[in-house]
């Protein structure tokens, strides 16, 4: 092995690959045991002789090299004549907070794909937007409780100024909402819809890539198929009105709110035993979904059926993402439970029991992880929040530490939702809502 003590006078055989668009040559380098990420870096970026300087991370099986690699060999016990395969990745730039966004109720969603707005929704009932000035865009008063969920829905037919959101909350309710913002006059927004199904508080709703189905999942174990079409009328019957339900619905139309027309779901898919904590499209046909029940399921939502489950022992799920070049492939899941972890699961293994072939990675927190984003398209890389405040990024390679964390609110409230886009991660939770710089360190 190469000890630390006799590291200077040793070379080391290593084969250089990666999966970025840097490429080298394949062939064999006999590297000093004395050299660290810096020098890889130069000698990747000398090899390719590029134009501008770009920072590479290296991964050593399945681990960021944080050492020198004689040191890295004594501690993994790697032989001096053992060929070492490194993967060279971009590195991360260092996150670096942008801004805040107080607000008076805790942020259980937030949004970042509107080029120029956040969107964020609280246990208030309200979902809200800024600018990146921070400029409070709209507020919105969608529902009558806690919201836990909203996604933006992919519109041909409205205005570049005008938006379409889905949202769930605890009133049992889930809603289609136009918001139009105006940088001169005041915004405005309507309901179109509300979807009516479940018994039990909602946990989250999720739109396809085209905008013209939605996916609802509650507490109730059921899991909601819809279509983004307002009816002409409602599809579901109202229930009978008590003199404080006429009350609330005459002061929210003298506030033209109009409650929307009401839908009814084009399937339900019933085979989870506990709550839905998340459900999410993966191909056009099918949606992925996880819960209380220590499952992660695969459905075919035209049909109702449930086609795969992978089963964890003891390990309640909260949330779910796809990630991988190809997410609508619905092949590479992560999923944060309960026990402290977020797992990678390969959905093609075969169903039934707890399979440990299925889960191909587990990334261990500090705090339980609430919550879950995928990182840019093409990318390996994730982040999680966690209770204890911390946003982790990571790189689904590297299952020995996260990439690169930062504290939220100072690490002294829970994190509840997250998004990732645009170079950008949205943080909400405790503490309102933040903004923070994450992304590939840009070359220079």
């Amino acid at each position: 092995m190469a000890s630390s003590s006799t590291a200077g006078s040793i070379s080391l055989p290593v084969v250089l690959t990666t999966q970025t668009p840097y490429p080298l040559p394949s062939q064999k380098f006999m590297i000093p045991a004395t050299w660290r990420r810096y020098q890889l870096s130069q000698l990747v970026n000398k090899a390719l002789s590029l134009p501008k300087i770009v920072p590479f991370d290296f991964l050593v099986r399945g681990e960021i090299l944080r050492s020198s690699l004689g040191e890295w060999c004594a501690e993994n016990g790697a032989g001096e004549e053992e060929t070492l395969e490194i993967e060279y990745i971009e590195s991360v730039m260092p996150p670096e907070k942008m801004s805040d966004f107080p607000h008076e109720d805790w942020v259980s969603a937030v949004s970042c794909k509107v080029p120029g707005q956040f969107f964020t929704a609280s246990y208030d009932g309200t979902i809200r937007s800024f600018d990146y000035s921070k400029k409070p865009t709209s507020s919105t008063p969608a529902h009558a409780a806690a919201i836990t969920s909203i996604s933006l829905v992919p519109s041909t037919t409205t205005s570049p100024d005008t938006f379409i959101l889905a949202s769930a909350s605890h009133d049992l309710t889930a809603h289609i909402t136009e918001v139009t913002l105006s940088g001169t006059e005041k915004s405005t927004s309507k309901t179109l819809a509300t979807l009516h199904l479940h018994t039990a508080p909602l946990s989250s709703i999720a739109s396809n890539a085209t905008g013209t189905h939605l996916l609802t999942s509650s507490w109730d174990t059921l899991i909601g198929y819809w279509d983004t079409s307002i009816p002409a009328t409602d599809e579901v019957p109202e229930p009978a009105l008590t003199d404080r339900d006429r009350k609330k619905r005459r002061r929210v139309e003298e506030n033209g709110k109009a409650a929307g027309k009401r839908k009814a779901p084009l399937q339900v898919l019933k085979s989870h035993t506990a709550r839905v904590s998340k459900v999410v499209f993966g191909s056009d046909d099918t949606a992925i979904s996880c819960g209380f029940d220590s499952t992660v399921r695969v459905w075919d939502v035209e049909n109702g059926l449930c086609t795969h489950t992978v089963t964890a022992a003891e390990k309640p799920f909260l949330d779910l993402i796809t990630i991988g070049d190809d997410p609508a492939s619905a092949n590479s899941v992560l999923a944060s439970s309960t026990d402290r972890t977020v797992t990678h699961y390969d959905m093609r293994v075969s169903s039934s029991s707890a399979l440990p072939s299925a889960a191909s990675a587990s990334f261990l927190h500090s705090a339980t992880p609430s919550c879950l984003a995928s990182g840019p398209a093409g990318s390996h890389q994730f982040v999680s929040g966690a209770y204890d405040g911390v946003v982790r990024v990571w790189d689904v390679r590297s299952t020995k530490g996260a990439v690169a964390s930062f504290r939220a609110w100072d690490g002294t409230k829970k994190v509840l939702s997250v998004d990732w886009d645009g170079g950008v991660v949205g943080v909400g939770g405790e503490g309102g809502f933040e903004v923070w710089k994450v992304g590939v360190e840009e070359s220079r």
